[in-house]
């Protein structure tokens, strides 16, 4: 995977989370509110100023997302975007089509409307930054904290003698003690020694990117210890003997400190939450139409020991995101009973707020979203398989994404789209979704509930032909054909609702 969700979907094995009990002072209240950007984009005389995209990613810790927006600046450089927020001080990241890779994080307030001003030098690169009114954020953190989490991901060790860590062979325990004692380095190296960044901004870091490795690749161990084989052996076709694990392998959830309200600022703990609730080796009961305190006394009597705690703001979160899954991923309204336990549990509160807000919005994609339809091609010969997709869409416009429920920019886009693929819900277009065996079949059957459409589960050899015949290295990637089955276009990376409206469009026989 090559493409970077403001960081990227995975990591090295190497951070320590012991440095995550440190308190913040930024205190956060909860809050179903709004807020508003407005900005001028200025660049040197001589530059283009034509389609400058500004694109937001705004965090719903309640909810468990991020949502994406994006804006295009008038001729003059400036632009304007109102979005919903959860807690009263919100976190989003801000970068622009000049430069992608540049991260700016802001700290809007709910009900209020924050200016910035982005100068660009000659080579593109920021010269100066300005945020009114000014943010409990130094210019330094706000332009740093995602470089240096970038930094820590990125980083190889010079060493021409450094082997490659054998750990599938190791114990559980050396296992965990390793990804603990590897980030201890991480922050030495990129954080601890560097004096501007504020001491709340090295927490916000420490627990991003502690987040990102646990999330993406402690919580699967078993297919963490596959993968570490084959890299530190070479040898493809080997399946090593994999230990058992058992509930008590996450007891690395007490060094976390999850009643720590930073967890809330940080892009992700939605997914970290998803994994907590999903994992099928702890075994969280769904929320379903459950009373919310039984629900919880369940889940205490799993968890508590784990993460230290049987008491505080945490669990609250924790059952808004169960409601909020279902909400995303399913994109299944709330019951009448789900309703009434809601209002039950938080009266008229601001989660139940937040959580009815979002109610509404799936009740209304609802109204133009197909259900999702599962094909079965397991037997159709790898060389076969696209054709044998296209020719289930005759006459149609056919959009395919080759996607995984383990990619974060896959999954990015996918929600992105859905806010507008019901403008072609009456039109001569199919939207097809094509995986593989890297998405365990149990959850992508619940991810596509969510999605909707046509979807294609390929075998790894149909999944690796099809992606050589294409010249795709990463996903997720696309391929768009004409009505007659002529391929139009091929590409990585999703481009925005924009660009991917107007090419199927332009498909579209009027």
């Amino acid at each position: 995977m090559k493409t970077k969700l403001f960081f990227v979907c995975s990591l090295l094995l190497c951070l320590s989370c012991n440095r995550l009990i440190e308190k913040n002072t930024d205190a956060m209240t909860i809050v179903a509110g709004t807020s508003k950007i407005t900005g001028k984009i200025i660049l040197p005389e001589g530059k283009n100023k034509d389609s400058i995209m500004i694109t937001l990613n705004a965090l719903h810790p309640i909810l468990g997302e991020n949502n994406r927006h994006e804006v295009l600046a008038d001729q003059s450089g400036k632009f304007s975007l109102n979005f919903d927020v959860d807690t009263e001080t919100s976190l989003i990241g801000l970068y622009t089509s000049i430069e992608p890779n540049k991260v700016l994080l802001l700290k809007p307030k709910n009900n209020d409307s924050t200016h910035i001003d982005i100068v660009y030098d000659v080579n593109l690169d920021f010269k100066n930054v300005e945020v009114t009114p000014a943010v409990n954020m130094s210019k330094y953190d706000m332009r740093q904290s995602m470089e240096v989490v970038n930094k820590m991901i990125d980083y190889r060790s010079k060493n021409p003698n450094a082997e490659y860590p054998r750990l599938y062979d190791k114990s559980i325990d050396e296992f965990l003690d390793y990804a603990k004692n590897n980030v201890a380095k991480k922050m030495a190296l990129f954080v601890d020694n560097d004096n501007l960044l504020s001491k709340e901004t090295k927490g916000l870091i420490a627990k991003e990117y502690s987040l990102l490795l646990y999330t993406g690749h402690i919580f699967g161990y078993e297919a963490e210890m596959k993968r570490n084989y084959h890299n530190a052996t070479q040898d493809r076709d080997g399946k090593p003997e994999i230990q058992k694990i058992d509930r008590s392998y996450f007891r690395f959830l007490k060094d976390f400190n999850l009643n720590d309200p930073q967890y809330l600022h940080t892009f992700s703990f939605p997914e970290f939450q998803d994994s907590i609730l999903q994992n099928e080796v702890l075994g969280l009961p769904k929320i379903g139409e459950s009373d919310i305190p039984y629900w919880l006394t369940e889940v205490k009597a799993i968890l508590a020991d784990l993460v230290g705690f049987d008491q505080g703001p945490y669990y609250d979160i924790l059952a808004a995101n169960a409601y909020g899954l279902q909400l995303r991923e399913e994109a299944r309204p709330l019951t009448e009973k789900q309703k009434e336990n809601i209002t039950h549990y938080w009266n008229n509160g601001e989660i139940a707020k937040i959580l009815f807000r979002k109610n509404q919005q799936v009740v209304e994609l609802n109204k133009t979203k197909s259900p999702a339809v599962i094909n079965d091609v397991a037997s159709i010969a790898p060389d076969k398989i696209m054709e044998t997709i296209r020719s289930n869409y005759k006459d149609k416009v056919v959009c395919i994404d080759l996607w995984a429920t383990w990619c974060a920019p896959c999954l990015g886009g996918i929600k992105q789209f859905s806010t507008v693929k019901g403008e072609f819900h009456d039109k001569d277009v199919v939207f097809v979704y094509i995986t593989n065996g890297s998405s365990p079949k149990k959850l992508w059957e619940e991810k596509i509930k969510g999605i909707g459409n046509e979807h294609y589960y390929l075998t790894d050899a149909q999944w690796e032909y099809t992606m050589e015949q294409f010249g795709f290295d990463g996903i997720p990637s696309y391929l768009l054909y004409d009505q007659k089955g002529l391929l139009f276009n091929k590409f990585t990376g999703f481009p925005g609702n924009d660009a991917m409206k107007g090419m199927i469009n332009a498909l579209i026989t009027k």
